[in-house]
């Protein structure tokens, strides 16, 4: 399991959930890894359980400023951007007419604006270093269709998508490739969250719309984060190189594309 010997790798809101689990997987697959979050203590504290490998890095995707310092301390901590995780992202929900400005402002800063100007200036580095990067994104089964009560967070993976091909299309003449991942639903802390959603607006019992959806899964369960790693391992190897801007689903059989 060394198929990312030498890499380096920053990976966004990697403290816990899926982050984590990349970043745990990447420095089993011989990477060196920068784990950025906007909870820094809780970063580094993950960091400290991975071990010697990996690093902590304060980022908050919506600010500017934090972006170009946390890209320039992880490179000159690690030396170099070899591999992009682009993994922050929140979720929200409410019917329509329900949907306010702060909760759309909020959600396409951190998801659709925090993905795209933390890929533009990891790309920069890539380009200006001449390496023959890596970029993922992470959009979700949410992005390829509508769902009632999800407007807003779908709207925002599709978004994810839609700059995946593009950004594919763009950095590939500089050597660098631009893939993506759209999970299904994946069972964490987070789901917490999403459950108390539903249950205010579908009047669902707590835990109800996390039993429904898993059951609905035709590979039988909900995924873990662990079920992501293998893809991202794949996307951020030479085995990838000639793969460009496509987005995997990787739902345990929930969206056929």
């Amino acid at each position: 399991m060394t198929r990312l010997a030498g890499k380096t790798a920053l990976i966004t809101g990697a403290a816990r959930g899926i982050g984590r689990a990349f970043a745990s997987r990447y420095v089993a697959e011989g990477a060196r890894v920068a784990i950025a979050d906007i909870d820094i203590a809780r970063a580094r504290a993950t960091a400290a359980e991975i071990g010697a490998a990996a690093i902590a890095v304060e980022l908050d995707v919506t600010r500017q400023d934090s972006i170009d310092v946390a890209v320039a301390e992880a490179v000159q901590r690690l030396g170099q951007i070899d591999i992009l995780i682009n993994n922050a992202a929140i979720f929200t929900a409410a019917p329509i007419t329900q949907i306010t400005r702060e909760d759309y402002d909020r959600a396409m800063a951190i998801n659709v604006a925090g993905t795209l100007f933390t890929l533009q200036a990891v790309a920069k580095h890539m380009i200006e270093r001449g390496i023959k990067g890596r970029i993922i994104n992470m959009a979700s089964q949410a992005g390829r269709r509508g769902e009632s009560l999800v407007a807003v967070y779908c709207a925002s993976k599709a978004a994810i998508i839609s700059l995946t091909q593009s950004a594919g299309l763009n950095l590939v003449a500089h050597g660098i490739n631009v893939n993506a991942i759209a999970p299904g639903v994946v069972d964490g802390e987070h789901w917490d969250g999403v459950d108390a959603f539903f249950a205010r607006y579908e009047n669902k019992a707590p835990g109800q719309k996390k039993r429904e959806v898993g059951a609905a899964v035709p590979y039988g369960r909900m995924g873990r984060a662990e079920d992501l790693t293998g893809m991202a391992v794949f996307l951020a190897s030479d085995d990838a190189e000639y793969i460009v801007a496509q987005t995997y689903n990787v739902d345990g059989g929930n969206w056929m594309s």
